[in-house]
């Protein structure tokens, strides 16, 4: 039996994905740094103690656009495998996984809830593995395009978890480093 698609359909239909999914996984990534005030220039920020771990400040602008782009391509290639078993779950695998790293900035930057980012970054690696585990079954090179973001987000969450070990007094505090603690 024939396949549904010819090699040229499927190719268009790989490009035609891409073209949305590429610029739409760098916009909102990029939209969720800036809108929470990421990386220096953040006052409350600038005031933590850095981890040795912590590399030069540019290499964070140079990365996530990458991975971001990555993450678009594969999901593109997800989108494009019509009639694949499992494409439908993968996809919204696919989209809790991006949902987490757009929560990590805000919560992270402008919150300054550094042990709640911890939290959102360490259930975003499980669900870049599990994500990585359903792209395979559907199409195992959009799988391997997300192995660079699951080695990021590791490095992430160690020095997510170093900043939050180094600076406990500023989980949860404004920029002055004073907190406001409510009881009830």
């Amino acid at each position: 039996m024939p396949g549904l698609a010819s090699h040229g359909q499927l190719r268009a239909s790989i490009v035609r994905w891409s073209l949305v999914a590429v610029p739409a996984c760098v916009l909102l990534g990029s939209l969720s740094g800036v809108m929470a005030g990421s990386g220096p220039g953040n006052p409350w920020f600038d005031a933590l103690e850095r981890p040795d771990i912590f590399p030069p400040a540019w290499l964070f602008g140079a990365v996530w656009p990458v991975l971001f782009a990555l993450m678009g391509f594969a999901l593109a290639l997800i989108c494009a495998a019509w009639g694949a078993r499992g494409r439908t779950v993968a996809i919204w695998s696919f989209a809790l996984l991006f949902t987490l790293l757009l929560a990590w900035s805000p919560v992270f930057f402008a919150m300054h809830r550094m042990a709640a980012a911890l939290a959102v970054v360490s259930a975003a690696v499980l669900m870049a593995v599990m994500t990585i585990v359903l792209f395979w079954r559907v199409r195992r090179v959009a799988a391997i395009l997300l192995l660079p973001l699951l080695g990021w987000l590791c490095f992430a969450s160690a020095l997510n978890y170093e900043f939050l070990r180094l600076n406990p007094e500023f989980d949860g505090a404004n920029p002055t480093g004073a907190v406001q603690r409510i009881e009830i």
